[in-house]
Parts: C-alpha cells; sequence; structure tokens
C-alpha cells in the first residue's frame, strides 16, 4: 500500500509538471518571427511588414504599443514590432523586456512626416517651411536633445503659445513617446512642440486631437483636423490619400521580447 502511494505521488508530481511546462520561444531575428505570436499597433508599418511578410504569424493588433507590451509581458505574446522610440520607452519602464534590432530593418529605415488633405497646397507650403526654418535656426536640434536625449532624461520645452483666433486642429495618437504622449493633463512630445511652431507661423491657435492611430486619415479627409503629426511613416499606400511634408526624422523597426 505504502508502495502504491508512493507510486501515484509520483504520478501527480510528473502530470503537474508536464503540464506547467511551457515551450521555450526563442528570438533573435525577424527571420525567428514566423509562426509567432506577434503584436503590432493598428494602422502602422509595423503592422504592415508584419502581415506582408512573416508567414503563419498570429497577429494581434493593439491600439497602442504600450497595450501590446502588456500582453507580452503576460506570456500572450512572443513579441511585438514596432517603431524603436516607442519601443526604447517601453523597455525603459519594462527591464523584464528587451528590444531586439534587425539587419533588415535598418537597410529600410522609415521617414516620418506631416499630413495634410489632399489639395491642402497653403498649409502643406507652411508646414514645410516651418521645418526648413527649425533645421536652420537649431530649433530642430533643440527639440531632438529635448526629446530624445543621450541621457534619457527628457526635458519637455517651454509651449509656445499663439493668439491667433483661427483653430489649427492637429490629429495625433498620443500613445507614441517621445514624439506624443501624456504627461499629467497635457499631450507633449517632439510632434506637439513642432505643430505649436505650425500654428504660429499660420497666426492660429493649436488645438490638438488625440485619437486612435488608424482614425487619423479618415479624420484629416473629413475636415475633423487640419494636419497628421504622428510619428507618420510616408508609404505609397498612404500618398494616396494624403499629401505629406518635407521629411523631418528617420527610424526603423524593432522586436520587443520577453528577458
Amino acid at each position: 500500500m505504502k508502495k502504491m502511494k508512493t507510486l501515484i505521488a509520483a504520478l501527480i508530481a510528473a502530470t503537474v509538471f508536464v503540464s506547467c511546462a511551457k515551450e521555450t520561444v526563442v528570438i533573435n531575428s525577424a527571420a525567428d518571427l514566423p509562426g509567432k505570436k506577434i503584436g503590432v499597433q493598428s494602422g502602422t508599418t509595423g503592422e504592415l511588414y508584419v502581415q506582408e511578410n512573416v508567414e503563419n504569424a498570429k497577429i494581434s493588433s493593439f491600439k497602442s504599443g504600450i497595450d501590446a507590451a502588456l500582453d507580452l509581458k503576460s506570456g500572450a505574446l512572443d513579441a511585438v514590432v514596432l517603431d524603436e522610440l516607442p519601443a526604447k520607452q517601453i523597455v525603459a519602464r519594462n527591464p523584464e523586456l528587451k528590444i531586439i534590432h534587425d539587419q533588415t530593418f535598418a537597410d529600410n529605415k522609415e521617414a516620418y512626416a506631416i499630413a495634410v488633405k489632399k489639395g491642402n497646397s497653403t498649409l502643406l507650403e507652411n508646414i514645410n517651411a516651418v521645418i526648413a526654418e527649425m533645421k536652420s535656426n537649431g530649433d530642430y536640434e533643440a527639440l531632438v536633445n529635448a526629446f530624445m536625449p543621450a541621457d534619457g532624461n527628457i526635458t519637455i520645452p517651454e509651449a509656445i503659445a499663439s493668439s491667433g483666433s483661427k483653430k489649427i486642429k492637429l490629429g495625433t495618437n498620443a500613445t507614441f513617446p517621445p514624439f506624443e504622449y501624456v504627461n499629467g493633463k497635457d499631450i507633449v512630445g517632439f510632434d506637439i512642440s513642432m505643430g505649436q511652431r505650425i500654428a504660429s507661423k499660420a497666426e492660429g491657435s493649436l488645438e490638438v486631437v488625440d485619437m486612435a492611430f488608424d482614425s487619423l486619415i479618415p479624420a484629416l479627409q473629413s475636415g475633423t483636423i487640419d494636419f497628421i503629426a504622428a510619428g507618420m511613416s510616408v508609404t505609397e499606400e498612404r500618398k494616396k490619400n494624403v499629401d505629406f511634408s518635407d521629411e523631418y526624422f528617420e527610424s526603423e523597426q524593432v522586436i520587443i521580447v520577453r528577458k
């Protein structure tokens, strides 16, 4: 009887061990993504990359990269594909995660630009003039140093006030630090500071409208917003629906995984 009890106990222990054991998922590059559970931000080029290039991927689309990272931490996902700078912000706040760079992404950097409604040449010219001025007078470099400092300590610049009565609406998705994110009660970031300069040059007052990333282009087309500043990459598909400004930043996709 004693031997039988011992055998039963051993069998139970073995069953528990097997049921608790999980397959180890190893991802060291984009080549390891096929067949994996991958999180992406809805409407982004990261989502498009996984859809078009990763075979048999089990894709989950989220409203923000942060939401995807939470599912990654819990084990519901194997990886997240996201733009580099927002990914760095997420990993800085979640030390159990890490970033993997891949040469495929490095060789195909993406350019960010501001989008306006098709045919809105007046606003587009104003935006391009602001971008050129910022790069020539040092404001661009100052914003890079403020929101993307080498030591990681962001210093939010003082907002540029505008006394103009005309409302100029900037559409964004405030889950994309350091370009746009919520700080206390305010939406701040590189793109927001640039938007303040755009509104000031147009003698208008900036209003920031926060919405889901994949709602931005429809909102622009309907006239709900005047321009999009949201770390938006220039793609041929988007060019069919919006006019883009001159490029103002380059980025690349990265892979976030658990350590």
